[in-house]
């Protein structure tokens, strides 16, 4: 179904590239988080905490990231994406500006970990829902762009955060963040809504095989192969990518042995990466399919894995072309993954089936911590994180080769 609805005062297909913008601009807020490893030393050094302690708060953010897309995604279809966001921007900076008076590591963890994650989780799913339903023919593209913005976050919040920390200090850096995310969040939110039920761009028709004959429920869903498939890659990709974000900054100074100022510069480079890598594998998951793609995207953590094993003091460019594989591939994944569940299951329900999928990253954000804090403080090193991500790839290969395909209705 076409129609002449009118979006920002302009014919739909057109106007409907400004909900592309503000995406892209809110997603920017949102991503403030892969600007961690800027606050890592900070936060170890405020609080005299261990190296796992201190990457707690961007472990647990995640992890309620991804608990509240899935509620966030149930409750949107009833109150609508403009309302989600208002009520999420409110959230998220909330649990900043409420990190700036935190004591000790814990409250530290409930405030930025579980209000401000808690908080872009609701926020987050909007613009992914509204990519899915204004661009049924550019699903891979207007995704991607939008969460572009959450991948190079890093450039400009760890840029910023890198200043801002050693002048006004940790505390007041959380506040100042906090009050702008909200006054952002909320304001770009208002104009959000979903088309109408039904509609496609005028004389768009989607090419056989390219969507899903059926609409699935989230019940139905996860009794597939295709789930399970995806829901798993997205996991593997989801522990390189958070394990690296994470740990940039004291890999570049503490292994490869760069100095503090040149590792934060490189966390604003690979951020770019991590951004670039949303739109390229949203058009090659739209070009060559999710299965593909997905395998294209675990073949470069493979390789990169490897190259970090073999990273040694002065290897820059080791370290350089590693981490930007890591950051892009993750960016990669929050293309394909809600691309794919759009094509396998539909778009009627896409909001509670990518809620779902989504489970996959809050439990790569748990196993990516662990895995990073515990190389760390039992080995000393964080290199021997890296040999699980390489186990990981063969793994995410092997199941997206055997499972990564349209499913059918039972």
């Amino acid at each position: 179904m076409s129609n002449d609805a009118k979006v920002f005062g302009m014919p739909a297909e057109s106007g409907r590239w400004w909900f592309v913008v503000l995406g892209l601009i809110i997603n920017v807020c949102l991503g403030a988080v892969y600007a961690y490893s800027i606050f890592l030393g900070p936060v170890k050094e405020t609080f005299n905490s261990s190296a796992f302690m201190s990457g707690l708060p961007f472990m647990v953010f995640l992890a309620f990231f991804a608990v509240l897309m899935f509620f966030g995604g149930r409750v949107m279809e009833k109150m609508g994406p403009r309302n989600m966001g208002m009520i999420g921007g409110v959230i998220v900076g909330l649990g900043w500006l409420l990190s700036s008076f935190a004591t000790n590591i814990w409250m530290l963890t409930f405030t930025y970990g579980v209000i401000a994650g808690s908080g872009v989780g609701l926020v987050y799913g909007c613009p992914v829902a509204m990519g899915g339903k204004w661009f049924p023919d550019r699903k891979g593209l207007a995704v991607g762009l939008m969460l572009a913005g959450f991948g190079g976050s890093a450039l400009i919040t760890g840029k910023i955060a890198n200043a801002m920390i050693p002048s006004v200090g940790l505390p007041t850096t959380f506040m100042y963040f906090g009050i702008a995310f909200g006054i952002i969040l909320v304001v770009l939110s208002l104009p959000f809504r979903f088309p109408a039920a039904g509609w496609t761009p005028a004389g768009w028709k989607p090419a056989v095989g390219t969507v899903a004959a059926v609409d699935f429920t989230p019940g139905e869903m996860v009794k597939t192969g295709a789930f399970w498939g995806l829901f798993f890659c997205f996991i593997i990709g989801s522990i390189a990518g958070l394990m690296a974000i994470g740990i940039s900054k004291p890999v570049g100074s503490e292994i490869i042995k760069i100095t503090g100022g040149t590792a934060a510069t490189l966390v604003g480079v690979f951020a770019c990466f991590n951004a670039l890598g949303r739109p390229l594998f949203g058009w090659l998951t739209d070009k060559i399919a999710p299965r593909n793609a997905a395998i294209l995207n675990l073949a470069v953590i493979f390789i990169v894995s490897i190259l970090m094993i073999m990273a040694k003091e002065g290897d820059t460019a080791l370290y350089v072309i590693g981490f930007i594989g890591f950051w892009m591939c993750l960016g990669g994944w929050l293309a394909i993954a809600p691309t794919a569940t759009a094509t396998f299951f539909g778009v009627k329900n896409n909001a509670r089936n990518y809620g779902v999928v989504f489970f996959a990253y809050g439990v790569g954000a748990i196993l990516s911590g662990i895995i990073s804090g515990q190389a760390k403080d039992v080995f000393g090193t964080y290199t021997y994180a890296f040999y699980p991500t390489a186990v990981l790839a063969v793994v995410g290969l092997a199941l997206a080769v055997a499972l990564l395909k349209p499913p059918k209705k039972g």
